[in-house]
């Protein structure tokens, strides 16, 4: 009999202990989630940030372009065939990148055949020349010969018939008149020849130019360095970056950067909703994709008036310029960084998650914890931002507030603001949350407005 009772005393501890196991774990796991789903009111500075993404530039910074005489060369699309790697450190006069030489080099060849051509011609019109001149200075000198001549005529037939002294007067006027037609033509012959020789000379130091021209434009294709630094290339309009193969040309001739790594900024494009609260001189907290452990203090400097569609963006975006104002020797051109731009900030204010901000009828509410239970808050807002809201009145920094709405919310006890400032709006019975367009928000200052006062 008593074996019997005690082995029924043991069946019914292993049931309790098997049923109250679980029940001890239920309990404990619905304790641990309702503590979760309950925020203290905090009591702090409280910021508005904007954030975004960016890239760091050196604002100062020597370009490595081609020659500056490269359109001469007629040839507007060059191909970058060799170029060191970036993040190179090259002393003056380093060589950083060679240029294709294949297209320039033909038009050379063109232009050194024309220089021969020019050069025959030159020679042939300077033949030319010295013939034409030599032929009539031998009919100058024949017609001196010829008026000699004509003249022992004339003064030998004074003593012959009238009729023969008239003929040698007009041999003799012949000859004179044909003398100083020779003379005319010689001074007219010498003139074409130094028009000829003007033109053909002309030609012919144009094609030297030319030849000049492009060996000196291809001597630049070996391009060095004008200062010392470290190389960084430049990006194209694609948003991809020079490489052995990518194309330059005069109009866009730059190869690569030497910036000044001494002053960096972070080049960032903020949305057409957020670019209004922005204004030069906010401080900014600048971190790296690459170590999220490193803080830059920085500043806005400059914020763009007119907006531009990025590639990728859906919405129009306005460029940001934020100066950092601690230098870091480790910092690089190219690098991600986040940006986190304090638009406003209030000091020493009480705030809870926006998650605890129930409306109704217009007027937000929180579910407050009371004892065992909850009490419905109304309570009177001030800023926000993405995760939390100011509370201006209505909860105390020990008060602690649900995350979501209780299972009896419409049986809590309701408690009211004294001479509440928050108006009904016309349809009552909202149960929503509120969104930062809904919640009655204090407009953030300018960046000349004084600071703000304590909540």
């Amino acid at each position: 009999m008593k074996r019997l009772l005690r082995t029924r005393r043991f069946i019914i501890a292993a049931i309790i202990v098997l049923i109250g196991a679980p029940a001890a774990w239920l309990l404990a796991r619905d304790t641990k989630v309702d503590d979760t789903l309950i925020a203290k009111v905090k009591k702090g500075d409280f910021k508005i940030t904007v954030t975004s993404s960016g890239e760091l530039k050196a604002p100062k910074f020597v370009q490595i372009t081609l020659p500056q005489n490269a359109q001469q060369a007629e040839s507007f699309q060059l191909k970058i065939a060799s170029l060191v790697p970036e993040g190179t450190v090259v002393k003056e006069g380093d060589v950083v990148a060679d240029i294709d030489r294949t297209t320039v080099a033909q038009k050379l060849a063109d232009y050194q055949l024309a220089l021969v051509k020019a050069d025959a011609v030159y020679e042939q019109a300077m033949l030319d020349s010295t013939l034409n001149l030599s032929k009539a200075r031998e009919d100058i000198h024949t017609g001196q010969l010829d008026l000699e001549g004509k003249k022992l005529a004339k003064e030998q037939s004074k003593y012959e018939a009238p009729s023969v002294q008239r003929q040698a007067d007009i041999d003799y006027e012949k000859a004179d008149r044909a003398l100083a037609q020779s003379k005319m033509d010689y001074n007219t012959k010498t003139e074409q020849a130094k028009a000829k020789m003007r033109e053909v000379g002309s030609d012919l130091d144009r094609q030297k130019n030319k030849v000049k021209v492009i060996q000196d434009i291809m001597a630049g294709f070996t391009i060095k360095a004008p200062s010392a630094g470290m190389v960084i290339y430049i990006k194209e309009w694609n948003g991809k970056k020079r490489a052995v193969g990518s194309s330059v040309n005069p109009w866009d001739p730059g190869v690569a950067t030497l910036p000044d790594l001494t002053q960096l900024e972070s080049i960032t494009y903020v949305n057409e909703i957020d670019v209004r609260k922005l204004a030069v001189g906010q401080p900014v907290m600048v971190t790296l994709d690459a170590d999220a452990s490193k803080k830059l203090p920085g500043k806005v400097s400059a914020v763009a008036n007119v907006g531009e569609q990025r590639p990728n963006a859906d919405a129009k975006v306005f460029e940001v310029k934020v100066a950092i104002e601690k230098s870091d020797t480790t910092l690089r051109p190219g690098m991600t960084t986040a940006n986190n731009i304090e638009t406003f900030s209030i000091k020493d204010v009480m705030n809870v998650p926006l998650e605890a901000i129930t409306t109704e009828g217009g007027i937000p509410y929180v579910f407050k914890k009371s004892g065992g239970g909850s009490i419905k808050q109304e309570v009177e807002l001030g800023a926000l931002n993405d995760n939390d809201v100011v509370i201006q009145r209505g909860l105390d920094i020990n008060d602690r507030v649900l995350l979501s709405p209780p299972p009896d919310k419409d049986k809590v006890k309701v408690e009211k603001l004294a001479g509440s400032r928050n108006v009904p709006s016309a349809k009552p019975g909202d149960d929503a949350k509120p969104s930062p367009q809904s919640v009655p928000v204090k407009p953030a200052p300018s960046a000349t407005a004084p600071a703000a006062k304590k909540g």
